[in-house]
């Protein structure tokens, strides 16, 4: 309507007192180009003043090849085994649920009660079977079948992760040294594999850690006697349950088997390797920091621990002979080990080698890139005490040094959140989604006296659990050792126990 009424003005005046037609014409015209621009400008400046907010996150690399027409998976039970890369894809569980909002089974305190056989009860918030719905398990746990069921939907997706258990000894050397007896006692790795027996004590609390731990965490006897009979059986018992056993050692031909079979986006499975030790020592080969790790706490030696702060690192090498010794030390978990990675790699044949090659490819791009936008230092892990925000530092464990990751300056909010969930340790992952479940509850804090932890077997449990409480969960843990989650007995098999028993009827 200006513009009209300007035009109109400019009009009169040029055919009344400046001249001939012609010569307003073209005044107009001049005048309407000015005024086009000027509104143009307009427009510009306010697309150039809110621009479109667009995270890496949200691109569509971030989705990876298409899966079809499938459903995410939103109802998942992973068993985190130890010393396998659990952390990391258990960070990935966290991440997934978190951005929709799903409800996580957490534990009590921060383990599901382990090393005791799982207990339904061990849930925060579990009011009976079907009382509540969640969607995601993933803490430690000792593996009980009939009792998950209590808390996961029957439509749940069972799944879990192994390591060659050469590797994973050598890793719980490192981790447990100071929590299990039967390391803290050997000079190093290699003296233990040679008379394991010396050191060994199935009585003692926290020698599960030194024999056969997959075995123990799948919920079955780790100090049976090895037979093919059993070996089989446990084998079998597993198949049955778990739709997909990971492979450590093949992390990321792993992370697309698990893709495809949840239907998750291909950022839902890139990760940064989280609660990894450092390989080489330092310059002064010593422990530096004060950070007292979650497995050191939880087993009661929390002082212990700070005092090992200056020990030497432990001597894990073996030679060929000693790695094959560990190997028959632990007959039942290279028997898991073997039959998983011949089924793994039968998975990725029908998957198509092809295929595999290249969205392996495309995870480890994704990862790069992601490691650049989101990581300092070119995205390499660092020292716990090097990170300045101390809500992200990964807590320590023994005499190792566990590390971590600090976050490049700058982002904006969206990046940065999802930034952060890509490297926030476990331990404060954890807390954070009992906060938002709970968010009335006090939550406990690490290390605080008198409230929020109990040390119970390397585990971490709450102090409101009564007396009462903590002896029924014993009595069934008694009752769970006599049998295997499939019902069948298992201390049948159990030489080495019903041989400790009997010396301690005759003492």
């Amino acid at each position: 309507m200006i513009f009209r009424r300007r035009a109109r003005m400019l009009r009169s005046l040029v055919c009344g007192r400046l001249g001939p037609v012609w010569m307003w014409k073209a005044l107009l015209f001049f005048v309407a180009i000015a005024f086009a621009t000027q509104l143009l400008g307009i427009i510009f400046n306010k697309s150039s003043a809110q621009p479109a907010a667009h995270s890496i996150f949200s691109s569509p690399d971030a989705q990876g090849p298409s899966l079809g027409s499938c459903q995410p998976h939103t109802h998942i039970m992973f068993l985190k085994t130890h010393k396998t890369a659990s952390s990391t894809v258990l960070n990935m569980l966290y991440r997934f649920g978190e951005e929709r909002n799903l409800r996580f089974a957490l534990p009590l305190g921060y383990q599901l009660g382990y090393p005791l056989p799982f207990n339904a009860h061990r849930v925060k918030g579990y009011r009976g079977p079907r009382a509540t719905e969640f969607h995601i398990m993933g803490n430690h746990m000792r593996f009980n079948k009939p009792e998950v069921e209590k808390v996961m939907p029957a439509d749940t997706f069972y799944f879990s992760i192994i390591r060659d258990p050469v590797a994973l000894a050598e890793s719980s050397f490192a981790y447990y040294k100071e929590v299990a007896p039967a390391f803290r006692k050997a000079k190093g790795l290699g003296d233990f594999v040679d008379d394991p027996n010396k050191y060994y004590d199935p009585r003692l609390r926290n020698n599960h850690y030194a024999r056969n731990l997959l075995w123990f965490d799948f919920g079955m006897d780790n100090n049976a006697n090895f037979s093919v009979e059993l070996a089989q059986h446990g084998e079998a018992m597993i198949r049955q349950t778990f739709r997909l056993i990971l492979v450590s050692e093949y992390f990321d031909q792993s992370m697309i088997l698990l893709r495809h079979a949840l239907c998750w986006p291909l950022d839902a499975v890139v990760s940064f390797s989280l609660n990894a030790r450092q390989q080489k020592p330092s310059s002064n080969s010593v422990m530096s920091g004060s950070w007292v790790g979650k497995a050191a706490v939880a087993a009661g030696v929390g002082a212990r621990a700070g005092r090992s702060q200056g020990k030497m690192l432990p001597n894990l090498s073996l030679t060929d002979h000693q790695r094959e010794k560990l190997r028959q030390w632990n007959a039942l978990d290279w028997y898991l080990y073997k039959a998983f990675n011949r089924t793994f790699w039968e998975d990725i044949d029908k998957f198509g080698r092809a295929q595999m090659e290249q969205e392996v490819a495309l995870l480890r791009m994704r990862r790069e890139i992601l490691g650049r936008v989101c990581l300092k230092d070119g995205g390499k892990p660092v020292e716990a005490y090097r990170i300045r925000d101390k809500n992200i530092r990964p807590f320590q464990s023994g005499v190792v040094k566990i590390l971590g990751y600090e976050l490049q300056p700058g982002l904006d909010n969206a990046t940065r959140t999802a930034c952060l969930r890509m490297i926030r340790p476990e331990i404060q992952y954890k807390d954070l989604l009992d906060s938002k479940q709970f968010p009335r509850a006090v939550q406990p804090q690490l290390g605080q006296q008198g409230q929020g932890l109990l040390a119970a077997g390397g585990a971490f449990v709450r102090h409101d659990s009564s007396r009462t409480g903590e002896k029924m969960m014993m009595r069934e843990a008694e009752m769970e050792r006599e049998r295997d989650w499939d019902g069948s007995r298992i201390m049948k098999s159990n030489q080495t126990l019903k041989g400790v028993r009997e010396k301690e009827r005759l003492r």
